[in-house]
């Protein structure tokens, strides 16, 4: 990879610089702090916190390292959010991380994050939420179910392409990802009408589910307790299998160090814990910002971990790590086993009875309505950012003239995200990517180090704390864990590869026809 930047006065550099990365003129300013920081917690708190220890749980099998993966993804996450505000104080422009990544390492770069971010990313998040909402509510209505097929059923068959595994799935609608695209038409339409009523919709949800969070770990301290569970989970078991020279199982037989257990365990913590940068995609569109979005990333950020955290001690006081997939009842079946691997329904029914797992469910739907609308409401200006610069269609650029919302691009996202939705392939997809947003979001702070160096002259409201340290550890840390993945779990790295690869000639046939806009200009070359 070679970054080219033009010599240039340090005048002209600033000059050049302040016309690229001025505040989006025509868009309207309607998040403030508590906004952006709902934003930033609602875009993160999905279905993930209530199911992925169960896997954890049995890659690392140990309490303490089930808490030591969820501490790390809460290092990793924090410290990229610091890192993150203080390009979003110097670039307050709409598309967040695509414009970052332009400016520090190119415009190739940008789109192929822009690329990825469309294909599957973001689109593909939806979905999946969107689909969990559907199953959760035919916890009510028992006639919203993936096998209630309305029309066009086909099976893929399975094939295999190297290390990846293809197709077996099934394609066409049924009640339950017609609830998906319901809602996901829904949110989209909704967000047209104004930046303020999506955030309304968002602060309110948001709310709600943070609340069910803070409620199950309120109650799990007061009610919760188990005796098997404690005594199971806590005291000298707390560290069994946590020690460094433990050898761990992680699937296959094959058997792995603690490190890299933990690290190969973080492709679920890490995954409930993402979407975070989803606020500096509407960074045109929050007031101040070069106040609040270091401190929404911050604050945002913090509280979400805080809260992830907490409920793993929720989860181990409740019910033993270890279990059975035989077991008959919760307690037998444990934390690893749970059923359908939903640890947080296991644990309120373990709690109260089956009432505690249908007000899990209306919490996991409540969670996953308000996740899709941040997801829907942040994507949106990114593809938005894309056609400005000329690297989507130009028509996705156009803002709905009375409301100032990028409609086109809310409209084209909504119209992809159902497709995956009936193809039944959001879930594999979102597997293969996982690889690759770590590998964006390393190259996002590697920009940060890049911008320091060629444009020190640049404005910037808020500094990252700990820069170089912090930033740097992140890098090595995220990189360790990526390299991991790409030799232990290359189903899930290989084809994320491919898939950024193929936005490379993409790239160059939209390059090829690319058309600034009259009096816009890229320092990147």
């Amino acid at each position: 990879m070679s970054i080219d930047v033009q010599p240039q006065t340090p005048a002209s550099r600033a000059d050049d610089w302040a016309i690229h990365t001025h505040q989006d003129k025509e868009l309207v300013k309607g998040l403030g702090l508590t906004s952006a920081t709902m934003l930033v917690m609602g875009s993160m708190i999905g279905s993930g916190i209530f199911i992925v220890s169960a896997e954890i749980s049995r890659e690392v099998s140990s309490p303490a390292l089930l808490i030591g993966a969820w501490l790390v993804t809460g290092f990793l996450t924090i410290v990229g959010a610091l890192s993150y505000g203080e390009l979003a104080a110097m670039m307050p422009r709409a598309g967040g991380q695509y414009v970052y990544l332009r400016e520090s390492l190119g415009p190739l770069w940008g789109f192929l994050y822009g690329w990825t971010l469309f294909l599957v990313i973001q689109t593909g998040t939806i979905a999946a939420v969107g689909v969990a909402f559907g199953k959760f509510l035919g916890i009510f209505w028992p006639a919203i179910s993936s096998s209630h097929w309305l029309g066009g059923f086909w099976q893929v068959p399975e094939w295999h392409v190297g290390p990846m595994v293809l197709g077996n799935m099934k394609v066409g609608l049924n009640t339950q990802n017609l609830v998906a695209i319901i809602v996901v038409v829904l949110l989209s339409v909704i967000n047209i009408f104004g930046i303020k009523t999506g955030a309304l919709i968002q602060n309110v949800f948001t709310a709600a589910k943070v609340s069910a969070l803070l409620s199950l770990i309120i109650f799990g301290v007061l009610l919760g307790r188990n005796a098997q569970a404690v005594a199971a989970n806590f005291g000298a078991n707390f560290w069994k299998n946590a020690g460094l020279g433990t050898l761990h199982d992680v699937g296959g037989g094959v058997l792995v160090s603690t490190l890299t257990a933990l690290a190969i365990a973080q492709v679920g913590s890490l995954f409930s814990a993402d979407a975070w940068n989803n606020v500096t995609f509407t960074a045109g569109e929050v007031k101040n910002p070069s106040r609040n979005l270091p401190l929404s990333l911050a604050l945002g950020t913090g509280v979400v971990i805080a809260l992830y955290v907490g409920c793993n001690f929720i989860y181990l006081s409740a019910l033993p790590l270890w279990g059975s997939p035989t077991g008959t009842t919760l307690l037998e079946r444990g934390i690893q086993y749970a059923a359908e691997d939903r640890v947080g329904t296991a644990v309120m029914t373990q709690m109260f009875g089956a009432a505690g797992g249908a007000l899990m469910a209306i919490a996991i739907m409540i969670s996953g309505f308000g996740c899709c609308n941040g997801l829907i409401l942040a994507g949106a200006r990114v593809y938005y950012a894309m056609a400005k610069d000329g690297l989507f269609f130009r028509s996705v650029a156009r803002l709905h003239p009375k409301y100032k919302t990028p409609a086109v691009s809310l409209m084209v996202s909504m119209v992809w995200t159902c497709i995956l939705c009936v193809s039944g392939s959001y879930g594999q997809l979102l597997d293969y990517i996982i690889f690759a947003v770590l590998v964006f979001y390393i190259l996002t702070i590697i920009g940060l180090f890049v911008l320091r160096k060629t444009h020190p002259e640049a404005e910037r409201p808020y500094k990252a704390v700990g820069y170089p340290v912090l930033p740097a550890i992140y890098i090595v840390m995220a990189l360790f864990i990526d390299v991991v993945l790409l030799r232990y779990k290359p189903q899930y790295t290989w084809p994320g590869l491919c898939i950024v690869l193929l936005g490379i000639p993409v790239y160059y046939a939209w390059h090829s026809q690319r058309k600034l806009p009259a009096g816009e200009q890229s320092i990147s070359k």
